[in-house]
C-alpha cells in the first residue's frame, strides 16, 4: 500500500471508512453507557453490570447498521458539497 507523496497523512478510502465507522460505533456505545447510568440509576449499579447490559449482539447489529448508514450519508454529503 503506497502513500501519496503529496499528502503523506492521507489514509486510503477503506482505512478511513473503517476508522469513521468505528468512531460512530464508539459514540453509539458511549451513549448507551451514559443512558444506563442516567435512566436506571439504581443502588448497586456497577460499571461491569452496565457493560454486560449494553454489549449484546442486538446492540452490535444496530450499531453496525447505524454506523454504516451514517458513514454513507456523510460520504455522500462530503462529495456533494
Amino acid at each position: 500500500m503506497r502513500r501519496d507523496p503529496k499528502d503523506p497523512h492521507r489514509l486510503n478510502p477503506i482505512r478511513r471508512g473503517v476508522v469513521e465507522i468505528l468512531f460512530i460505533v464508539f459514540l453509539f456505545y458511549s451513549n448507551l453507557l451514559m443512558g444506563e447510568f442516567t435512566i436506571v440509576n439504581g443502588q448497586g449499579k456497577t460499571l461491569g453490570f452496565a457493560l454486560h447490559d449494553i454489549f449484546t449482539s442486538t446492540n452490535f447489529v444496530i450499531a453496525m447498521i447505524a454506523a454504516s448508514i451514517g458513514y454513507l450519508v456523510f460520504e455522500y454529503l462530503r462529495r456533494r458539497l
